[in-house]
């Protein structure tokens, strides 16, 4: 772990809100909905894709859940108003998922029934491990009643990874797949960089030769080469992947990628949450703190 990244967020926590709001928006849209579209617009005409998640997870009250619900869908409707080529990620405990899971799943159906009248996706996203179990079945659940215009994540540090991603590929699903960032305990995840990079490399193999669409996200030069020479071997189609990163990480790798001709798409963040969310994944991962902090320091 750079000591650098680590002061970085030691440092951030005592600092005033406007402060640390600097560094926030370096990867994050805005606090409004408008902010999020001026964004995507800028990416679209850059030949990237986005996907727009509104901020906040862990809700306590159905009111709460249900907000979250009506916010999804508005971002829905002006993906669609807007003419923008770009879809909606969502975290399941924001729609109620530790309320109540039969709850969670019939709030978040009015979001993928809207997604699918207006022609849109909806990639559900993967958190902590409290909730991986449910996150996968409420996935099966919304495939199991037809709807296919949805996906989810999984997160190669997790060891039971190699088992999930087998019952994904028996779904045809369309799956993002990441390193992974929440904190988790040595006996259900991989520590280590080289570790969690083989482990990386085998989920997407067995993701690419079960012919699932696949998102890959990363910012690692190391698993974007091996996912290069990967494609190239097994002849995938440009149709049938797409590369995936985080808004205001790495630019000058995504702009390779996109002059090399793949598909890639942004991840978009934005919402009055910002700063809960920013801490955690601060916290979550110190190296995006160090991307963030030399991009303000270099102006790139």
């Amino acid at each position: 772990m750079n000591p650098l990244n680590n002061l970085i967020i030691s440092t951030l926590q005592i600092f005033p809100k406007g402060l640390v709001k600097r560094f926030a928006m370096r990867y994050i849209a805005g606090e409004h909905i408008e902010d999020a579209t001026r964004l995507v617009k800028e990416l679209n005409s850059e030949r990237m894709l986005a996907t727009i998640d509104v901020l906040g997870e862990n809700v306590t009250t159905k009111e709460d859940a249900i907000s979250s619900s009506q916010a999804a869908i508005e971002v829905l409707r002006m993906i669609k108003n807007n003419k923008l080529n770009a879809n909606l990620s969502i975290k399941l405990t924001q729609f109620g998922l530790n309320i109540d899971k039969d709850f969670c799943f019939d709030n978040v159906l009015k979001v993928m029934e809207t997604a699918r009248n207006l022609n849109n996706f909806v990639r559900i996203d993967m958190e902590d491990s409290s909730v991986t179990t449910a996150t996968l079945d409420i996935y099966e659940r919304f495939r199991a009643v037809g709807f296919e215009n949805t996906g989810v994540v999984i997160q190669a540090y997790m060891r039971r990874s190699e088992e999930d991603i087998r019952r994904l590929i028996d779904m045809d699903a369309s799956v993002r797949l990441c390193k992974g960032i929440y904190i988790e305990p040595e006996n259900i995840a991989f520590k280590g960089r080289d570790e969690i990079r083989r482990n990386y490399v085998k989920l997407l193999g067995m993701l690419i030769e079960g012919k699932c669409r696949v998102g890959i996200a990363t910012h690692d030069d190391f698993l974007i080469r091996a996912a290069y020479d990967m494609l190239n071997q097994n002849h995938i189609e440009r149709d049938g992947y797409e590369f995936q990163m985080l808004y205001g990480v790495r630019s000058d790798l995504r702009d390779k990628i996109v002059a090399d001709g793949h598909k890639l798409r942004v991840y978009v963040p934005f919402g009055k949450q910002w700063y809960a969310y920013s801490i955690r994944r601060f916290k979550e991962n110190p190296q995006v703190a160090g991307y963030v902090f030399k991009s303000i320091m270099t102006g790139k």
